[in-house]
């Protein structure tokens, strides 16, 4: 049939950095294969307000609809028509009542991340939808979380490939903001 070369995951809205694009059908399907099968992996940073006790854990809680903003999403038991959602968070660095926070992924929900960590009492700084509108003195067009670090295994060669996404100027300027503060 016809090629379909296209994104293989996607990204929540204002949320930057790396995203699999595939050239040919085969490649899509290869890549969306490893995703699933949890060869491939995605890293993301993100600053939240708050502070975490520990260094690093795992947030296992299932994800659905919002049972009353469908542009939500919101923990919902899975016999309720949530699925399963896992995030193994790390600090990277304390930064007064902020944390710079490294995310791994285990699955790919809409929202994942961001409900995750309001959900932990820690929400990401900029989310319009799920931080309740703390602000912080930076002017941020979206929430401050970056798609880091994509590893995955090339569909025609089968070598591992690593990149990185730098981190976007505001987000940089987040950062220095609050380290001036310490």
């Amino acid at each position: 049939g016809v090629q379909r070369p296209g994104v293989v995951h996607r990204l929540d809205k204002d949320t930057t950095g790396a995203i699999m694009f595939a050239k040919t059908d085969l490649a899509n399907q290869h890549l969306q294969d490893q995703l699933r099968r949890k060869t491939a992996h995605r890293e993301y940073l993100g600053v939240v307000f708050g502070v975490p006790r520990e260094d690093s854990g795992t947030i296992d809680l299932p994800l659905g609809r919002h049972p009353i903003d469908r542009k939500r999403q919101a923990i919902v038991a899975q016999d309720q028509g949530g699925r399963r959602a896992i995030t193994h968070w790390f600090v990277e660095e304390r930064l007064g009542n902020y944390t710079l926070m490294r995310f791994k992924l285990a699955t790919g929900r809409t929202h994942q991340i961001r409900v995750h960590c309001a959900e932990m009492g820690c929400p990401i700084v900029g989310d319009p939808i799920y931080s309740g509108n703390k602000g912080i003195g930076v002017n941020l067009t979206g929430q401050a979380l970056h798609a880091w670090r994509l590893q995955f295994q090339h569909p025609v060669s089968e070598t591992w490939v690593e990149t990185e996404a730098p981190l976007p100027e505001q987000f940089e300027k987040l950062l220095a903001v609050l380290r001036r503060r310490l």
